[in-house]
């Protein structure tokens, strides 16, 4: 037996309202839509993860979710541009990321995060 994939779901009475956060500014595509459900994802080949965490790393909350992206920063200006509400950072972690933390448009806390390349 091997695990094929993990989704995340997420309540949310307007599954639409996800487009600009999910799709417009992390850049992610819409793969399924049903109406009561949208599925957003990549074509890019992703590792299955899945983490368990009594805190969120140097005092934080656990967030609901944790997206890699490739630039923290660029991603932090289409967040802020677009209003949504950042927690926490950006900061350059001990472990080596930079990350923030956001709401989306449920209320679900976002670690954005990305690995700090080896100098």
């Amino acid at each position: 037996m091997t695990v094929r994939r993990i989704v995340a779901n997420v309540e949310a009475a307007d599954p639409a309202a996800a487009r600009r956060f999910y799709g417009e500014i992390l850049g992610l595509e819409p793969l399924m839509d049903m109406g009561w459900i949208v599925t957003y994802g990549s074509s890019q080949p992703m590792q299955v993860q899945i983490s368990f965490a009594s805190q969120g790393g140097s005092g934080t909350p656990v967030p609901d979710l944790s997206v890699e992206v490739d630039d923290v920063d660029a991603v932090l200006a289409g967040m802020s541009a677009a209003g949504f509400l950042v927690e926490y950072g950006p900061v350059d972690e001990p472990w080596g990321v930079r990350r923030f933390y956001v709401r989306d448009p449920f209320g679900r806390l976002v670690n954005i995060v990305a690995h700090k390349a080896d100098d």
